[in-house]
């Protein structure tokens, strides 16, 4: 994709990140600018893009096909839909790492029949659309991501075939114990938005 903009929001990284992708620039058309948390950084790319989609990727995600962002994008406009996402797939990661990412996939697919849940990891969103509903919630200090997509119509939303590939860095550092029992807590807050607003040691200069 030589031609389409990238913007990577940093909020500041201490593994020298933005030097990293500068060497990407004779592929990318790569600007790196001020990050925050999530919400934060991928407002601010937002608000630079100008182009009819958009798409938020996590830092440390792979996408193994390179199909995977055509057939998004072929399938937003042919669907005429408002946000797609896709599976995730932790290969690197432990057996419990592996069906607890699997399990996540299965929640994605059973709230699409209520009220969608897309990741950030991989979320393309409609950019009227995106604007129409503000973006992500600033003071989100978690699930920025589930707060916006539990917004976007049932019937305008999607999860393209394909996966991509993350790490199981928040296993690691969290425990799945937690993180099991705070995916679960978010389910039965969907409706309570200061619970998003609340701080559950989510994010971490290590995160």
């Amino acid at each position: 994709m030589p031609n389409t903009k990238v913007y990577l929001a940093d909020a500041d990284s201490s593994d020298g990140t933005p030097d990293v992708a500068r060497r990407y620039r004779e592929w990318l058309k790569l600007e790196v600018i001020s990050g925050g948390l999530p919400a934060v950084g991928r407002n601010h790319g937002a608000r630079l893009a100008r182009t009819p989609y958009l798409l938020f990727i996590d830092a440390d995600v792979e996408i193994p096909d390179p199909t995977l962002i055509g057939r998004s994008l072929k399938l937003m406009r042919k669907r005429r839909l408002h946000c797609l996402t896709t599976h995730i797939a932790c290969p690197r990661g432990s057996l419990l790492d592996r069906f607890l990412y699997a399990g996540n996939n299965l929640m994605q697919h059973l709230s699409a029949l209520c009220k969608p849940f897309s990741t950030g990891m991989f979320m393309m969103f409609d950019r009227a659309e995106f604007d129409r509903l503000g973006g992500f919630h600033e003071r989100a200090l978690y699930a920025e991501d589930y707060l916006l997509s539990q917004k976007v119509a049932r019937r305008r939303f999607a999860i393209v075939a394909g996966k991509i590939l993350t790490s199981n860095r928040r296993f690691k550092r969290m425990g799945h114990f937690h993180l099991v029992r705070l995916f679960l807590n978010t389910a039965l807050h969907t409706y309570r938005e200061s619970f998003f607003l609340r701080d559950h040691k989510y994010w971490h200069p290590e995160a």
